[in-house]
């Protein structure tokens, strides 16, 4: 009985003593619990990954990617926020934050496809347009990195029109947020 009286005068003297404003406490509380609310810091110790999850626990679309992602994506400064917010993804690669804006369709989400072998659809369109000197994305998808065409209605590759990052996804859709590291 005194010892369960003296945890319980302890805590309270610790936690008067010790108090932290509300907005302190809901800053640091990741620090107490072996989680993250800032991007670059969760980024350097879980080094890759592709969509943020525990131990991250900071806001979905933190300031350093909406800020970062203006500039790198060429975005107009007077875009709505919430627009940019909702069309932007972000993830770790070698302990870096990197970003991706949609904007009109890119596939920020989906790995790159490396495949050299034609689809349906594009050996379909090459069936139905056999000299056609590019297919569009519409037809190849856009996640693939080649740049396709139809020669005498096979499809051919044309050549690599698009980077993949070691992660699998097209690089050149990400920008590096944080220049640390």
């Amino acid at each position: 009985m005194i010892r369960l009286s003296a945890c319980i005068l302890a805590s309270l003297v610790l936690g008067l003593c010790g108090s932290l404003s509300l907005a302190e406490t809901e800053q640091n509380k990741g620090r107490y619990l072996g989680a993250f609310n800032d991007p670059v810091a969760y980024c350097r110790v879980v080094v890759n990954a592709d969509s943020p999850e525990e131990p991250y626990i900071g806001p979905a679309k933190p300031q350093v990617v909406l800020s970062g992602i203006y500039q790198a994506a060429g975005i107009s400064a007077g875009a709505p926020r919430d627009w940019v917010a909702g069309g932007t993804f972000w993830r770790c690669m070698h302990g870096g934050v990197y970003a991706c804006f949609v904007g009109a369709n890119l596939p920020c989400e989906e790995k790159a496809d490396t495949s050299k072998e034609p689809s349906e659809a594009i050996a379909a369109y090459c069936k139905s347009n056999p000299a056609s000197e590019s297919i569009p994305a519409v037809v190849t998808g856009r996640v693939t990195i080649y740049a396709w065409h139809c020669e005498n209605g096979v499809p051919e590759i044309t050549g690599q029109a698009l980077q993949v990052d070691e992660r699998g996804y097209i690089a050149n859709y990400w920008y590096r947020m944080d220049r640390s590291g």
